[in-house]
């Protein structure tokens, strides 16, 4: 960043530390003394609540996902004067600026501020934009989302060497319930709710939404998962990953489609069904094939360890005379399994939970749970298989995370492709928050500092994200060639910003 940028900031970190550091005295009065207070509207001096923004454009045109999006994506005979650009950025951006629902993209259709720092005249109406959605058929939103790819490419291409030592691709099903009646494609799940069963496909190193496709609500979680996962190992040989795992639950465990994964080259861990002949072999094991299975803590205390508050939760279970089940211990052992439909045999882990049933301070009985897991790595300890298996889980935050803090997860519009191609374009966002953090360079003397800054930008939650480098208040000026945003707020993460917009040349 620019000499003057930096001094400004070391500037406005002092003053700040200052304020927070200061002697803590009683004042007599409450803190929060403000008073007597005016509202102006300004004449000459414009600002925008959401000045990040600006580096997510600038980001999205600099690794070319606009160009791929115009360049793959046919949907218009004429522009007047929306490209298809505009219209699938206009959703992501909407995700960006915290909204929640299409309705919300008036809000920045009437900001002119908003407008000008998108350098437009206007953007799609949420009308608009619901049209739109319905213009995808299936092939459409394929190719949208080989546009994302060729963006994710360029941004890959410029990560160190060690970034392509393994590709770890997860796969699962979530459930996206909708009260609306008339939403064609739309079933009844397995839970009973209404709604629609997405099947995703992420890479777990980044936490990028790799493939994302609508299914009815009836439909089984493995349905279609084999192809797409068989994309995405296509996407990351592209790319030069030396190494590729492929993770999945019980749903996922497709026998037909192993020895194809082995054959390709491609290391799997799976969950197994506990299957009646699984149960009765592992019945059968000698006791000396068993192994206690040790997890290691949590975490690590930073500091100096605390004595635990009283569980409140267990009291009241056991005084109400709940019954619970509790994990008394986990052992696990292996042996070679050829499923039906493979012609190889494989690494069979599983794993013997003890649960004991409990109700009150009585402990009415033992059982006995078998986990099974499949994997073709035969170099890791049978337990290590148990722990990159439990890792997928991680993948349950995405979820809550495109669910919850991008919206991408739901249903507006009125079929299922529509759907399909709002959620695809949505999870936009959460992409575009993964390829800021992958952009931040990790060079030079604080090489180390800035790598672990990158990777806290690529852990962050999609609130938090948004808080930190989207919602910075800024003043648009435009000149006669240039357009400007004047950073008015100095918050922590600012150093990290300028750092980007260096990069993209801002």
């Amino acid at each position: 960043m620019k000499p003057s940028i930096s001094k400004r900031l070391r500037q406005a970190k002092r003053r700040i530390e200052r304020r927070l550091d200061g002697p803590r005295v009683d004042q007599g009065k409450p803190m929060f003394a403000a008073s007597n207070v005016h509202f102006e509207l300004a004449d000459k001096t414009h600002g925008i609540a959401t000045g990040g923004i600006g580096v997510v454009h600038r980001l999205a045109q600099e690794i070319g996902l606009v160009d791929a999006i115009d360049r793959r994506l046919h949907l218009l005979k004429i522009h007047m004067p929306y490209h298809e650009s505009d219209h699938v950025l206009n959703l992501a951006y909407n995700a960006l600026c915290d909204g929640t629902c299409l309705e919300d993209i008036e809000l920045r259709r009437n900001d002119e501020v908003f407008l000008d720092a998108l350098g437009t005249e206007r953007i799609p109406d949420p009308t608009t934009a619901g049209d739109f959605c319905r213009r995808f058929d299936e092939g459409d939103i394929r190719s949208l989302m080989r546009a994302a790819d060729d963006a994710r490419l360029n941004v890959w291409t410029k990560q160190p060497k060690k970034f392509f030592d393994r590709a770890t691709i997860d796969l699962d099903g979530t459930l996206v319930v909708t009260t609306g009646e008339c939403k064609a494609g739309m079933d009844i799940s397995y839970k009973g709710t209404w709604g629609y069963h997405p099947l995703l496909v992420s890479l777990a190193e980044t936490g990028e939404v790799l493939r994302l496709v609508n299914r009815s609500g009836n439909r089984p979680s493995h349905e279609g998962a084999a192809e797409e996962a068989d994309r995405a190992i296509a996407l990351c040989r592209r790319a030069g990953f030396r190494k590729i795992v492929l993770r999945g639950d019980t749903a996922f465990s497709q026998s037909e489609k192993l020895d194809t994964w082995d054959a390709d080259g491609v290391t799997f861990y799976f969950g197994f069904k506990a299957m009646p002949n699984l149960e009765e072999i592992a019945d059968n094991l000698p006791k000396t094939a068993w192994n206690k299975l040790f997890r290691e803590p949590r975490y690590e205390v930073q500091t100096e360890s605390r004595r635990k508050p009283k569980n409140v939760k267990r009291r009241i279970i056991r005084r109400r005379e709940f019954e619970v089940l509790r994990l008394q211990g986990e052992d696990y052992a292996e042996f070679e399994y050829t499923p039906t439909a493979c012609e190889r045999s494989y690494r069979m882990i599983v794993l013997r939970k003890n649960i004991s049933h409990e109700k009150g301070e009585k402990r009415l009985f033992d059982e006995i749970r078998y986990f099974f897991y499949i994997a073709n790595d035969w170099a890791v300890d049978a337990e290590d298989v148990v722990f990159e298996a439990n890792d997928r889980c991680d993948q349950e935050n995405l979820i809550a995370q495109l669910a919850g803090g991008v919206r991408a997860l739901s249903a507006p519009v009125d079929n299922l492709n529509s759907n399909w191609a709002y959620m695809v374009m949505t999870s936009l966002a959460w992409n575009l928050k993964s390829w800021w953090a992958l952009c931040l360079p990790e060079n030079g003397r604080w090489a180390k500092e800035h790598r672990s800054q990158k990777h806290t930008v690529l852990r962050m939650e999609f609130k938090t994200f948004l808080n930190a480098f989207v919602k910075i208040p800024c003043q648009i000026i435009r000149t006669g060639r240039r357009l400007i945003y004047r950073v008015l707020s100095y918050t922590p993460h600012l150093p990290v910003f300028f750092r980007l917009c260096r990069v993209l040349r801002c």
